[in-house]
């Protein structure tokens, strides 16, 4: 009897301040017009998982976390060939590097001085913007094209804007709507914590119904409100992308927002990990995690219709 063929796939991480989100990509391999196999990319993102970042986790207690996750989802460990890893939380950035040894036998590639990712960032200093806004504009120029603006609903709402060219301009930061409903049930002594979500009407009857409507309607007029500012300075031909926790509930609201991509990160820390390894002949994908290239400098979704990464500290998420 053969053995089951051994699958190649590449484990991706966005660590946030509040959640962290998971996935793998398996590989799939690409014809030519004469039949041979030209390439073989990880495209297929075959599982994924949101879970809450916590700072104080052991090298084993995240190492069982994602060896547990891998087992429901039917997924070897064995089978990872490359990890990629965007973080905006530094102190687990040593843990994540050990975890991915022990139980991945795998250096993993972190987002950050000598990365390349195909995109000049034209910021005052550079060394300000977080790894997942520069992983999420280099996805949303190679998926979308430019000028364009990625709109991440964590735990900041942040406005990256992307230029036609596909640079990295700069953009907005935001309270998080729930670092907003969290201030509001804190600081007031009869207003409850309730669920963010869309009210079934704008006119609440009750202090729950009234609390969800102005969490909602008030801050889908401040991504609108931002959004018609950041158009008509780009462009009318500007598209507007967003992702995160709460993108798909607000993003359906929007007058200006024309795609929701809940796996615009993802897809960002595939591309780039390809740019740095896999494009690079003669290395395989858990060797050449060590090192990536030196800096250099450019760059799919549910519709509702070479520069090199600076230090970073501290992002939005």
């Amino acid at each position: 009897m053969l053995a089951p063929e051994r699958l190649h796939m590449l484990f991706v991480l966005d660590v946030g301040n509040t959640n962290t989100v998971l996935g793998v990509f398996a590989r799939v391999e690409e014809t030519g017009s004469d039949g041979d196999i030209s390439t073989a990319r990880y495209q297929r993102l075959v599982a994924n998982w949101r879970v809450a970042t916590r700072q104080g986790s052991t090298i084993d207690e995240y190492g069982v976390l994602f060896r547990n996750l891998f087992s429901m989802a039917s997924l070897e460990a064995s089978e990872i060939q490359g990890i990629v890893i965007s973080s905006v939380v530094p102190p687990l950035d040593p843990v994540l590097r050990q975890v991915c040894e022990r139980y991945f036998h795998s250096k993993p590639l972190l987002i950050e001085p000598g990365v390349k990712t195909g995109m000049p960032v034209h910021y005052d200093n550079p060394a300000e913007v977080g790894a997942d806004r520069i992983v999420n504009a280099v996805a949303a120029f190679e998926k979308y094209g430019g000028p364009c603006v990625i709109v991440d609903f964590g735990t900041a709402t942040t406005f990256d804007c992307v230029s036609a060219k596909g640079e990295y301009l700069g953009g907005v930061i935001c309270p998080g709507i729930g670092i907003s409903a969290d201030a509001l049930f804190q600081r007031t002594a009869r207003l409850p914590r309730v669920e963010i979500r869309k009210p079934a009407r704008i006119i609440g009857t009750n202090t729950v119904g009234s609390l969800q409507s102005g969490l909602y309607y008030g801050y889908l007029g401040l991504v609108d409100g931002i959004l018609e500012l950041l158009l008509a300075e780009l462009g009318e031909a500007t598209q507007v992308i967003a992702t995160g926790g709460l993108g798909a509930m607000i993003g359906t609201g929007s007058k200006y927002i024309e795609n929701i991509d809940d796996f615009l990160t993802l897809e960002g820390l595939r591309i780039i990990w390809e740019r740095n390894v896999a494009a690079r002949p003669g290395l395989t994908p858990k060797a050449s995690a060590k090192g990536s290239s030196a800096n250099s400098s450019k760059t799919p979704s549910t519709t509702k219709n070479g520069a090199a990464i600076r230090p970073t500290s501290r992002s939005s998420r």
